[in-house]
């Protein structure tokens, strides 16, 4: 089998991709609930305060907190409490000297009131209150925009929208907002050796049950798009030709798996204009891509790493999401070691702030991903990290 004359630097071929990928200018209006894990394509700015008055941020009494200054446990102050609210409802009284009103949380401050005072702090005899502690002014009240300021930039264009910026958007008044379009990703997998179903019989005769399929289906979901599986294809170059053809016209970007390197069978790779083709990576080195069609291993860990290395930057650059990875900083607990020239993806598992490594190798060991929550690279000119030191950890 040929081998490859030059493998692309990781950083190198990733540049070359995501300069070869455009955002998409598509753009979708969906409801608040169906906005999950979707990109902003605009900034949305709030048009209201949060809070929209000025609200109690505990349960207590609204009062003047000069008429606190000085009460003390031993000669407490006594205000006359002239109403008495919960959330939701407004007074009707002025609040003056010598005077407060009862509310609960989030209510809202009545006029002449300027801070509240816990109802620990004070001593209740019918419509009479002993103030046991002084308040300062602004204690325990919630100010009108203190969360968020009418005008304000609340989200960022770019923002992959998790549960807590629903919840702001919906608490500003938005019903819907506008994300853009998800990527379709057309998903190839090749390779005569592979069936779909379950078949005893056939898997002693030497078939494998196909897999690569349904992680990458649920990746791309993961990563701002929408899979279209053109199901299992055998090793015949005329019908790889014709589904990568289809593919393409089809879709965003098309990932092939099996058929990468230079073996009797590896047809894909030859209906493309690759960019790069074999790269420092490990696992996964065989990738290729160019005109939005990546070229795959077939065993599923390179396929995972490929994915992780590559593929989810390019979804990321097509819809233009931001922060969209989540990297920690971990003690690592036992030695690694790679091989200089080579991009090592090492699988770990994070926890408490240390990343140990998971000792299962070999790109078809998948039982190796399920044991690991996220990964650490090892560039090119490193030959490894020692027990203890200090890494990032992508979290996956």
């Amino acid at each position: 089998m040929r081998e490859f004359k030059r493998l692309t630097p990781y950083r190198e071929a990733l540049k070359l991709l995501l300069n070869d990928i455009e955002e998409i200018n598509e753009v979708e209006e969906v409801s608040l609930e169906d906005a999950i894990g979707r990109v902003l394509a605009e900034d949305v700015v709030s048009s209201i305060d949060l809070p929209p008055f000025d609200r109690a941020a505990v349960d207590g009494y609204a009062l003047r907190a000069e008429d606190t200054f000085r009460a003390r446990e031993y000669s407490p102050v006594e205000l006359r409490v002239i109403d008495e609210i919960v959330a939701g409802q407004e007074s009707g009284a002025k609040v003056e000297p010598g005077t407060a009103v009862k509310l609960t949380t989030g209510a809202k401050i009545p006029e002449g009131a300027n801070a509240v005072l816990m109802q620990e702090m004070a001593e209740r005899e019918g419509g009479v209150i002993r103030v046991l502690r002084p308040v300062a002014p602004g204690q325990n009240v919630a100010f009108a925009g203190e969360d968020v300021g009418k005008g304000e930039v609340i989200l960022k264009k770019g923002q992959v929208l998790r549960p807590q910026d629903i919840a702001l958007l919906k608490a500003t008044g938005f019903k819907s907002v506008k994300v853009k379009r998800k990527p379709h990703v057309g998903i190839i997998v090749t390779g005569s050796e592979l069936i779909e179903e379950f078949d005893e019989e056939k898997l002693k005769a030497g078939k494998i049950l196909e897999s690569n399929s349904v992680m990458l289906k649920g990746l791309v979901r993961q990563y701002f798009g929408e899979p279209v599986f053109y199901g299992i294809i055998a090793d015949d170059e005329r019908l790889i030709g014709e589904a990568i053809s289809r593919a393409k016209e089809e879709n965003d970007l098309v990932l092939v798996t099996g058929g990468s390197a230079f073996g009797d069978t590896d047809f894909a790779h030859r209906f493309i204009k690759l960019l790069f083709h074999g790269t420092t990576i490990k696992p996964g080195r065989p990738i290729g891509y160019g005109e939005r069609v990546f070229v795959m291993s077939g065993y599923p860990v390179a396929v995972f790493a490929q994915f992780h290395l590559y593929v989810k930057h390019a979804l990321a650059k097509l819809v233009g999401a931001r922060n969209y990875e989540v990297r920690v900083r971990a003690r690592l607990k036992e030695r690694v070691s790679s091989q200089l020239g080579r991009c090592e993806f090492v699988k770990v598992w994070y926890e408490k702030g240390e990343a140990r490594p998971i000792k299962k190798r070999g790109s078809g060991i998948i039982s190796s991903l399920v044991g690991s929550n996220g990964f650490i690279l090892i560039p090119e000119d490193s030959e490894g990290y020692l027990e203890g030191e200090g890494v990032e950890v992508v979290l996956y």
